[in-house]
């Protein structure tokens, strides 16, 4: 438990540093952008393998906090595949999904939480997900009040782009690649 806690703490903190300290970050960025973005990408990666490695190391001996309903798993299915399509809309040019979403990658990470939470009601995916859940959002009430301007809508083929992609990850994602990155298959 303790590698996914550090894992939660890196991973998170670093993410939080926008929330928490945004003097501290914009002086870091404005004084060496290449370091401030080399030292934040080092610590997410770092955080990101201990959360992985320490979520499968004790989710085999992580007790059961409650049973996830029966319709858990269909409902995080449907979730997690809208948050593969808002997730690679957040960093490309505007579309309508951008547009009118504001914040995607949060909303994404919110979805894909909430689903996980459905579908799983160990011990340690509950800390995995429910943090994730909480820091995303937090972040978003942070990033509502920051009262930034709404994106103009740039590039409408981003939204074709962003749910053909973010779908064929998904089916990928559920597959395969799920399986081999962290011994589970979600189709059950």
């Amino acid at each position: 438990m303790t590698i996914l806690v550090l894992g939660l703490v890196l991973f998170l903190g670093i993410h939080s540093v926008r929330i928490l300290a945004a003097p501290l970050r914009d002086a870091q960025v404005a004084a060496n952008p290449k370091r401030w973005r080399g030292l934040y990408s080092l610590v997410a990666a770092a955080g990101l393998g201990l959360i992985i490695w320490g979520w499968i190391v004790y989710r085999p001996a992580a007790p059961q906090l409650y049973d996830p309903p029966a319709w858990g798993r269909h409902a995080a299915m449907l979730l997690v595949w809208l948050a593969f399509i808002l997730l690679p809309t957040a960093n490309a040019p505007a579309g309508r999904i951008k547009a009118t979403v504001r914040h995607p990658m949060l909303l994404g990470v919110i979805l894909w939480s909430a689903g996980h939470l459905m579908a799983n009601g160990d011990q340690a995916s509950v800390m995995l997900f429910g943090a994730f859940l909480a820091w995303a959002v937090v972040d978003l009430f942070s990033a509502i009040g920051r009262k930034e301007p709404a994106p103009v809508v740039v590039k409408p083929r981003s939204d074709l782009i962003g749910v053909l992609g973010g779908t064929v990850l998904y089916l990928v994602f559920v597959f395969v690649l799920h399986r081999l990155l962290f011994g589970v298959s979600p189709m059950g």
